[in-house]
């Protein structure tokens, strides 16, 4: 049997690397091999797993940028999908031009977070290029191609792959840059619950009042539930009216996890359990 794996490509993205990390992991669990799918953004990726593929691997959260709002936002959307392994990746950019001097760039490409995650880098270095978002950061390398006062930011690996040279290297803001992906998939895959240490859940609630969001933090803390992650996201219904996404360091089927999530359907409008699962060895 081969299990389909969707990421965002085209070859070369850092997350095609966190794609090969899990499938090399999964290799050596189960001896299945694995076909990589590219799609051409994190939100089609992500909606393939309902139909097209077994996996979708899709960056969460990075270290520098804060999370990636759009694989957020497609979970609450989509509600058969859920969370199976979790991955830490870390991430170097390099700056890829065939020019021979960072004078001689005129625009930048990447995708959105690349280009977060080094802007004191281009700031200091080339103040005054043109910044030009892409979908990815592989794909930044196609508009490369006959126009050498142009340049890429990407991975070293892409560089290598597409056979462009890298004119500096490293080039994100920090040196401590990682990014968290999510291994995402219709089906429980992970029958062994002993190793899963983290539970992702969504909720709205009723009505933006005083104590909203108070009363259902109050559960976990009163029940000893670290908190490792809490982020909001708009609606999109109306101004002001927001979803909350929430990292637990615990199991949801650990008896009191049961029973705070149980008390926490009576504060919230909407509850969503994404997923329980761990954080895979890589």
């Amino acid at each position: 049997m081969t299990i389909s794996v969707a990421y965002l490509g085209p070859v070369g993205t850092n997350a095609e690397t966190a794609a090969i990390q899990y499938i090399n992991w999964l290799k050596n669990q189960t001896g299945e091999d694995s076909l990589l799918c590219p799609y051409p953004t994190i939100s089609q990726g992500i909606s393939a797993a309902i139909s097209e593929v077994d996996f979708a691997v899709v960056p969460v959260e990075n270290s520098i940028e804060g999370s990636v709002t759009v694989t957020l936002d497609s979970l609450w959307r989509l509600d058969s999908l859920r969370i199976q392994y979790a991955l830490v990746l870390p991430i170097q950019h390099a700056l890829i031009t065939n020019a021979k001097t960072l004078a001689e760039i005129k625009t930048v490409y990447s995708h959105p977070q690349a280009l977060s995650q080094c802007q004191e880098w281009l700031d200091k270095h080339t103040p005054s290029v043109q910044i030009i978002p892409s979908n990815s950061t592989s794909e930044a390398l196609k508009y490369l191609e006959g126009d050498d006062s142009a340049a890429a930011i990407a991975s070293p690996r892409a560089a290598q792959l597409y056979h462009i040279p890298i004119l500096a290297h490293p080039i994100n803001d920090y040196p401590d840059n990682y990014t968290r992906f999510w291994v995402l998939s219709q089906k429980d895959h992970d029958q062994d619950r002993r190793d899963r240490t983290h539970t992702s859940l969504a909720f709205s609630v009723p009505a933006n009042v005083p104590g909203a969001l108070v009363k259902p933090l109050e559960i976990f803390a009163s029940r000893g539930i670290n908190l490792s992650r809490i982020e909001s996201r708009p609606t999109k219904r109306s101004l002001g009216d927001y979803v909350f996404f929430i990292d637990i360091e615990a199991d949801a089927t650990q008896p009191e996890v049961e029973v705070a999530l149980k008390e926490l359907e009576n504060h919230t409008e909407t509850l969503k359990i994404l997923g329980s699962y761990r954080v895979l060895p890589l």
